[in-house]
């Protein structure tokens, strides 16, 4: 800095002093201009809080934002693109589901559900990043190159006002010191300042339409990502929904004993088994057929006729309260003829047939599919 420079900044600092400590008035700018200043003020402070929100909100995550962060600074650094992106919930959601889907394979009905969730869920993180790109292109990098290019300039255009007004204050007050001259380009300096920070100013605060241009591609993009996500995620409803339809129509698989082989030679070892309820034996063969746990055992016959036809056993008692109704007894073997609604079937117990509470039996064969 020269000597002049010295000397001007000396005679600012001054000015300032004085106005502070001495209360000297100095030169009052008008309203609209101390308006449209503190319209600006508001802005910077806007932009600057949006800037920061609006990537909190596409990227909450602060450890994964900063972690993107120091990795997006080393790949400029080594001039290599950008290979790896935010984390999306979903997508990490989306790949656990995947692989335990994959884990419990392709007969696995819960499987498959997992498999088409966590697909879905993918989807709907690939939609996210688009998002991201999207906000950061249309509503980010413009706010950010108005802070960085016309707020920044006008910021110091108003520092040059603040500085100019200073400086000719100062030499009016030492008018009798300084020539009129000096005062006279003082005064012509501060005002071309005033002036040009008043125009950029102006153009900031009415430029209304770019402003909300701004704001509607942010929604926009939102709205994008929004019809994406419940188009995919439509898609999945119906799918689990046709899933689950298919799952509750599939023929009931019911729990069988295996045939257990016993050694004829009763010197080595035996083993061991669970004594059936009822059984027959054939050569070195006992066939197991189980009866449900704290029910009676049915006979070997009973057991045979529900093999090969629709039927029931009888978890409890039941007695009719009402006509049509057919009575019967924990453990019995009931003939399924036809299911009324979701509470009845209908069925027979020897020569007697009528309605039964789906609740009170459990299903042995079921009837067949409509």
């Amino acid at each position: 800095m020269s000597v002049s420079g010295m000397k001007k900044q000396l005679h600012k600092a001054s000015q300032l002093l004085n106005e502070r400590l001495m209360g000297d008035e100095g030169t009052k700018l008008d309203e609209d201009f101390l308006k449209m200043e503190k319209g600006v003020s508001v802005i910077h402070a806007l932009l600057a809080e949006l800037l920061s929100r609006t990537t909190e909100f596409l990227q909450p995550n602060p450890a994964y934002r900063a972690k993107l962060s120091m990795l997006t600074t080393m790949s400029r650094i080594r001039g290599q693109a950008r290979a790896t992106g935010y984390p999306q919930t979903e997508g990490m959601l989306g790949d656990r589901m995947l692989l335990y889907g994959q884990k419990l394979g392709a007969a696995s009905e819960f499987g498959g559900a997992l498999t088409a969730v966590g697909g879905a869920l993918q989807q709907v993180s690939q939609a996210r990043d688009a998002l991201d790109v999207s906000v950061k292109r249309s509503f980010i990098d413009p706010l950010q190159n108005l802070h960085n290019t016309e707020l920044k300039e006008i910021k110091y255009q108003l520092k040059k006002v603040n500085g100019r007004r200073l400086d000719f204050d100062y030499k009016r007050r030492r008018s009798g010191k300084v020539p009129a001259e000096e005062v006279r380009q003082a005064w012509e300096k501060f005002i071309t300042s005033k002036e040009l920070a008043e125009r950029s100013m102006f153009i900031l605060l009415q430029n209304d339409v770019d402003q909300i241009s701004r704001l509607a591609t942010l929604v926009t993009a939102l709205l994008d990502f929004h019809r994406s996500a419940h188009r995919i995620l439509l898609g999945l409803h119906g799918n689990l929904q046709a899933r689950l339809t298919a799952a509750s129509n599939k023929r009931e698989r019911r729990f069988r004993s295996k045939k257990i082989r016993v050694r004829g030679d009763h010197s080595s070892n035996i083993g061991f088994y669970d004594q059936p309820s009822s059984g027959s034996c054939s050569g070195d063969q006992f066939t197991v057929l189980r009866s449900r746990p704290g029910s009676p055992n049915s006979s070997y016959a009973d057991s045979q006729l529900a093999l090969d036809q629709p039927c029931c056993r009888a978890l409890y008692s039941f007695l009719p309260n009402h006509e049509g109704e057919l009575g019967f007894s924990e453990g019995d073997i009931i003939i399924l003829t036809g299911r009324v609604n979701g509470n009845w079937f209908e069925g027979s117990l020897g020569s007697r047939s009528g309605l039964l509470p789906v609740s009170y039996v459990d299903v042995l064969v079921p009837l067949p599919l409509p």
